[in-house]
């Protein structure tokens, strides 16, 4: 149980990736705060993880909303006394309403920035206080391919992610001597509710399998481990390491 007497906070864990690695970290002995916006997934990820006998809490969070991160952070030091983990992870894929630069709307622009980068800076801004104090601390990122190469349409959704990269590596040097070490991971093509809509399609389902050399989509345990590894004492000296774990995606 390499997260023993550790505390998590997983955002976005109601469900995907996020539920994937909070019930990974709670089976690696931490306690977990579940914070997502959705209360019906929040309540059944928490639950889920009290009836395979792990600790957790779900806290309602809007991560764009600065007042519920601020209280959410606040919450999880009333019940634990302390935070270790934070995996930014919440974000949003508005697949509908993605285009080129100049057909994108403003909402859309607006509201994907919100989310999948000012959320993650609000989190951090609020979690890090805690860990200075305590000494230490690991913060995650999951990011995507999208903020490392060009892909076609999906304009707000990729420089969103690009600047998560961005965030990564300023935190990683900034906190490094403190002993609070920041990473990301980069998934691939997950089979997840954000890709819902393009998965839903036999044949993109297909073509997405396909690209990637494993031959196959990912799912939300294959990130659990990597992020169950960078959440512990085995990866002491990774600090602003980008982990890729999409099945060779962005090898070829």
């Amino acid at each position: 149980m390499r997260l023993k007497n550790k505390v998590a906070i997983v955002t976005g864990a109601g469900a995907g990736i996020g539920r994937g690695i909070a019930e990974r970290f709670a089976s690696e002995g931490a306690s977990v705060v579940v914070a997502e916006i959705d209360a019906a997934s929040g309540g059944s990820a928490q639950q889920s993880i009290r009836d395979a006998g792990g600790e957790a809490i779900f806290v309602p969070t809007d991560v764009s909303d600065e007042a519920q991160v601020k209280s959410m952070v606040q919450k999880t030091l009333d019940r634990y006394g302390r935070i270790d983990i934070l995996c930014n992870n919440a974000a949003v894929l508005l697949i509908r309403e993605e285009a080129r630069a100049h057909e994108l709307t403003n909402e859309a622009w607006d509201r994907t920035m919100a989310v999948n980068l000012r959320g993650y800076w609000l989190c951090s801004k609020y979690v890090i206080p805690a860990m200075l104090r305590q000494g230490g601390g690991s913060i995650i990122h999951v990011a995507s391919p999208t903020g490392l190469f060009g892909f076609t349409r999906l304009t707000a959704y990729s420089t969103s992610k690009g600047g998560v990269v961005g965030l990564m590596r300023a935190m990683a040097a900034d906190y490094a001597p403190d002993h609070i070490r920041v990473n990301a991971i980069v998934p691939g093509t997950i089979d997840t509710p954000m890709n819902a809509i393009e998965l839903s399609d036999p044949e993109m389902r297909k073509h997405f399998a396909e690209i990637a050399p494993a031959r196959r989509l990912g799912t939300p345990k294959d990130l659990a481990g990597i992020a169950a590894f960078l959440a512990s004492e085995d990866a002491d000296y990774c600090v602003g390491g980008i982990f890729t774990v999409d099945g060779g995606l962005t090898a070829v």
